[in-house]
């Protein structure tokens, strides 16, 4: 059976493929969104059943569906989550092919060639919203572990029930972590934690979120090209903090004064023995110090607008560790949690778009490949970009670059609409 050519194909329904497709459909714009799995696939299988944003409800505005619910200052939940992107394709029914995994993506004459395990798509256009978390990482000295410890990454984690019983060494202090860290750790199990350089944040300062101050400040919405550095503000871990319990602050100095053990950075395995950097101490102040500089240009703000905010004290470190390397040996421990991230995989893409090191070469996610584009990425073009609150952003400036080549998208349309191209009859929808 035949399928027709598309003038733009969006590969990926998460978020950013579902904002993409509102846009598009808004301006008229033939299209079709491929999605592997199912909307609301990374939410739902990528992350633990505690888990919830860290950004308040009322900075979910997808385009055309902003959060309406009756606890804006509230965090989603998981399962919230997975209902708040399933309503909102139900709410415009986009043009979604869902068990579709694109395998291939190529240039076709002037256009491209989608390859997928159901057939074959092509387009005058692509945009890529797969986001840049798609492979676990998780170190080669792994692999120097005692067989008797049951290794899960963070995208696998689920709750303390599916980890075995004792203790339990979590690898990593970025978002996931710390917060998985603790969900262990309230659950009663003993937790060591390798503490690496990510830095933290407030839940709330002087009467508000943070996360208010600092968009009320504009910082969701500075473009990535006023900073000096482009490359080193992509790669900075994000701040950990959690929404978990109505929100609050995660101080793992607190944590170590109620039994959890902290450790530098985890440097190697030798002879059964867990090697951990020096680092602890410097890791943790600087946590701390990037926090506090956080609260002194909020107070500059206040000061400098004349709002009205009550005064709060600084934090005061509650715990300070033993100066030095530390170790804990293996057969202490009977899993090891990898919260050391995802990498991007673009293998698929045999398309000329890409730097040194893999990473998609782009302006506000037009690519240098006339009619490839991105979306989702962070930092993409602010801090709010691949964010619930900034993709609406990014996904309306890629529709507006897409529109402008419309005309000649038509064209291309119009004479391929004689040729037959394969595709799986589920996705005809006809």
């Amino acid at each position: 059976m035949s399928g027709r050519h598309h003038a733009v194909v969006v590969i990926g329904g998460g978020q950013a493929g579902l904002s993409m497709s509102h846009c598009l459909k808004r301006r008229g714009v033939d299209h079709v969104v491929l999605e592997r799995h199912r909307v609301g696939h990374e939410w739902r299988a990528r992350r633990w059943d505690t888990f919830c944003l860290v950004t308040p409800n009322w900075q979910c505005r997808l385009p055309g569906f902003p959060y309406t619910g009756d606890d804006p200052d509230g965090f989603m939940p998981r399962d919230q989550i997975v209902r708040y992107i399933e309503e909102y394709a139900a709410s415009f029914e986009p043009p979604l092919a869902e068990g579709v995994t694109a395998t291939r993506l190529a240039t076709a004459g002037p256009g491209f060639e989608v390859a997928t395990d159901h057939g074959a798509f092509t387009a005058d256009q692509v945009v890529v919203a797969t986001g840049p978390y798609q492979v676990p990482v998780v170190p080669r000295l792994a692999e120097r572990l005692p067989g008797h410890v049951t290794q899960i990454h963070s995208g696998d984690y689920r709750n303390p029930r599916g980890v075995p019983p004792g203790e339990v060494l979590v690898v990593g202090s970025g978002q996931s972590g710390c917060q998985i860290a603790e969900d262990l750790h309230l659950d009663g199990r003993r937790v060591h934690l390798a503490v690496g350089g990510a830095p933290r944040v407030a839940r709330f300062y002087r009467g508000r979120d943070v996360v208010a101050w600092l968009d009320l400040m504009g910082y969701y919405d500075r473009p990535i090209d006023s900073f000096a550095d482009h490359d080193a503000i992509r790669a900075r871990a994000n701040h950990y903090v959690t929404g978990r319990d109505g929100g609050h602050d995660i101080d793992l100095r607190a944590f170590a004064l109620e039994g959890m053990r902290l450790y530098g950075r985890l440097t190697g395995v030798e002879d059964g023995v867990l090697r951990f950097g020096s680092d602890l101490g410097s890791n943790l102040d600087h946590a701390d110090a990037v926090s506090e500089g956080v609260k002194d240009s909020i107070d500059a703000f206040i000061a400098d607008h004349g709002i009205d905010a009550p005064a709060e004290g600084r934090y005061q470190p509650v715990w300070r560790p033993v100066p030095g390397p530390g170790h804990l040996e293996a057969d202490r421990v009977t899993s090891v949690i990898w919260c050391t991230g995802f990498r991007r995989d673009y293998g698929w893409i045999r398309v000329p778009a890409f730097d040194g090191t893999g990473y998609p070469v782009h302006e506000r996610g037009v690519s240098r490949v006339p009619g490839l584009y991105f979306l989702g990425l962070p930092w993409q073009h602010t801090w709010g970009s691949g964010r619930f609150s900034g993709v609406a952003a990014d996904a309306e400036h890629l529709a507006r670059h897409i529109g402008s080549s419309g005309r000649r998208a038509s064209r291309l349309s119009a004479e391929r609409a004689s040729h037959d191209y394969f595709v799986h009859p589920e996705l005809l929808g006809t």
